[in-house]
Formats: C-alpha cells, structure tokens, sequence
C-alpha cells in the first residue's frame, strides 16, 4: 500500500485501485486492480484476495479517460444566448466541470477561423484568437484542454489568421477544414440550413429563404478563396493532422487523401465513410446523431455507421454528456460488444487525434481513468482520476 497522502485537488502520482470491472481493449476483467505508478499505468491485473489497495472502486466500470476530438461546447459556454456574452476564462472553468462529469480528460475545443457575422453566433478571427490564448494560457487545469483549428475555405480572414497560428504551434495540431455553404457538404438540402435560421433567428420561412439566397450568393463569390485555402492545407498536411469536414462522397475522401488528408470528420454519407475506411482514414461521427438516432440535418446515421463498422470514434459535437450515453447505448442495443463500445470514446478518438500515449487501459500509458455506474437506461460518471492537464 503507498504511503502517499491523498488531496483533493488531484490523485497521487502512485497508488493502486481495486475491486473494478476493468474494460479493456478486448474483454472486461472482473475485480481487477489497477496499478498507477508516476502516473502511468503499471499494471491492470485481476485482484487477488487480500492484497493491499488504496482506492475501493466499489466494483464499478473502470475505463480509460474519454477523449473528445471535437467539441463546440465551449463556444456555446461562451454565448449561452443571444447577447448574453460571458468572459472566456469564466466559460472555460465552467465548460471544464461539464467535461470532467462527462468523463472526458482530453479535450479538442473548436476553434473557428473565420469572419462569418452573418450568423447569429457571430464567428470572427479576433474570436478565435482570443480563444486560442485562453485555453494556451488557462492555468490549473483539470482536463488536458488542446486545440481543434477550424477553418472555414471560404474565409480569406481565417485562412490568414490560421496561417499565421500554425506557425507559432508545434507539429500535429488537429486542422478540420469545412465549407457550410447551404446546398453542398453539411447542408447539401438548403431547407435544413433554413430551419436552422428560422430557429436561432425566429425568421419566417420567406426571410429565411432570402437571407439564405443571399448567404449563398455571398459564398459563391469566394471559390476562388476555397481554392487557395484548400491548396495551402495540402501543404501543411506534413506538419499538422488534417481533417476533412463533412465530406459526402467517395470522390471528396479521394480528394482528401491527395492532399494529405489523415481523417474524416462527420461523413454525411455512407459512402464516403465506406470510401475512408477503405483509404485507411479514421471516421469520427456525432454522439448526439447516436444518441438521436438520426442526423439533425437529414445526413448518415451514426448508429448505422458504426453497425457497419465504419466509425473509429465518437465525437460530442456540442454535448459532453452524450459520448459515454451513446457508447454504452450502442453496447446495450447489441450493436458492438462493451469493449468496442467504450473504445469509440477512448482509443478510437485518442487514434484520430494521433495520441499513442492514451485512450487503453494498459501499461505505460497515462492513469486517465473514469468511474463509471452503468444505470440504465443511462450511466453515471461516479469518479475521475487523471492527472489533468499535465502533458
């Protein structure tokens, strides 16, 4: 038994945890213990009678730290409503605790390059730098907080600003470019973008299609921006981990792949997630579309997806809450085993975002680990041990 004396602050850096139901990468070991040695894992090994432990788990899950390879929540923390703006350094301390009940110990907040003020949560470069120094500069944190870039294609105000960022961060930063011009990608039905209007800006249908027309006709002018910023990521694609952002067809994934492309991001078809896995790509899809049972846009969904056995990992989108709930409902629902289940919110992620260093419970890699109830129909986060922000 360690002699280290507990705080509540963190765990230490060495002790041992008992009486779990371990989920490992390919079964569940009953009345496990795990063993965490300068916080990493020593060993995960079935618990013998009478050996010493530090930590009761109570015969609970035990599963590795889930990682969230795209989360907007943040931004949403930031402008709860319309008008109603709150300090970033505020929302990031709130989103945090929302993350850490999830479950999630590495997060990838989004952070949009763009100049976008037609929308009603108003996107901007200056936005997006802000945000970018706060998480840099956040102090004590509890989750490991990094960066998912966004750029929009068609912002020549993003693409400069992106520029100009990954110059200043090391190798491997997670780039997902995107285009949410109403007709193609995303919203390849214009009508979901139009009740997505009339919904955040309580337009009538007339408004919202001409808000929408002009929308379009404004994009339609910046092809040639897509062009270049498109180009310019082909030549980044050795420094940093690009994604491509709903892409809807095999021809799009060929594309992506031509221009180093290593993961797609909420494919909207089946086609195009058939066509990456057979490139080699990791597929990431939305909890909430599992969780939902559709897409909110009409697009693939998620829960065929991953019976098909096309998805790597979930992503949480906008809501933390619903990457565990969604796993352990594909689990319930016989869709995948526990242990494929849990590992679409640990080591599938954790793959996406190119981290060797997590997302399994196994030995050398980083004592991340989660308590989990599995109360039906939902589970509950019971505990968190990690080492939080510390790299």
């Amino acid at each position: 038994m360690t002699t280290e004396t507990w705080t509540l602050a963190a765990p230490p850096l060495d002790y041992v945890l008992a009486n779990v139901r371990a989920v490992l990468p390919d079964q569940v070991l009953d009345d496990a213990r795990i063993v965490v040695r300068d916080g990493r894992i020593a060993a995960v090994e079935r618990h013998t009678p009478g050996t010493a432990y530090d930590v009761d788990g109570q015969g609970l899950l035990a599963l590795p730290g889930l990682v969230d390879t795209h989360s907007d929540g943040l931004e949403n923390e930031r402008l709860p409503r319309p008008g109603a703006e709150l300090p970033t350094e505020f929302a990031m301390l709130s989103f945090e605790g929302k993350l850490r009940a999830a479950g999630v110990t590495t997060a990838y907040h989004g952070v949009s390059f763009t100049e976008n003020p037609r929308r009603s949560l108003t996107r901007t470069v200056s936005g997006a730098e802000a945000m970018c120094a706060t998480i840099d500069t956040y102090p004590g944190a509890l989750v490991e907080h990094r960066i998912l870039y966004r750029l929009d294609v068609r912002s020549p105000e993003g693409l400069a600003a992106l520029k100009d960022r990954l110059d200043l961060v090391p190798d491997g930063a997670l780039v997902s470019h995107e285009d949410h011009t109403p007709g193609q990608g995303q919203y390849a039905n214009r009508a979901y973008y139009e009740r997505w209007v009339k919904g955040r800006q309580g337009m009538t249908d007339g408004e919202a299609q001409e808000y929408t027309d002009k929308y379009v006709a404004d994009r339609d002018s910046r092809l040639d921006v897509r062009a270049e910023s498109l180009a310019w990521l082909g030549t980044r694609s050795a420094r940093i981990r690009l994604l491509g952002h709903d892409p809807v067809s095999a021809t799009e994934i060929d594309e992506l792949v031509e221009r180093g492309g290593a993961v797609a991001e909420f494919p909207t078809t089946l086609d195009a997630a058939q066509a990456a896995r057979d490139h080699g790509l990791p597929v990431v899809m939305g909890a909430p579309n599992v969780l939902r049972g559709n897409s909110h846009n009409g697009n693939v969904s998620a829960g065929e997806a991953v019976r098909r056995g096309l998805v790597t990992g979930l992503a949480s989108d906008y809501l933390p809450s619903g990457l565990l709930a969604a796993a352990l409902m594909l689990a319930e629902q016989g869709v995948v085993d526990l242990p494929a289940a849990v590992a679409l919110v640990t080591s599938g992620p954790a793959e996406v975002a190119g981290l060797s260093d997590r997302g399994r419970l196994a030995e050398g890699l980083r004592a991340d680990l989660v308590l989990v109830e599995p109360r039906h129909p939902w589970p509950v986060v019971r505990s968190v041990l990690s080492m939080g922000g510390v790299r």
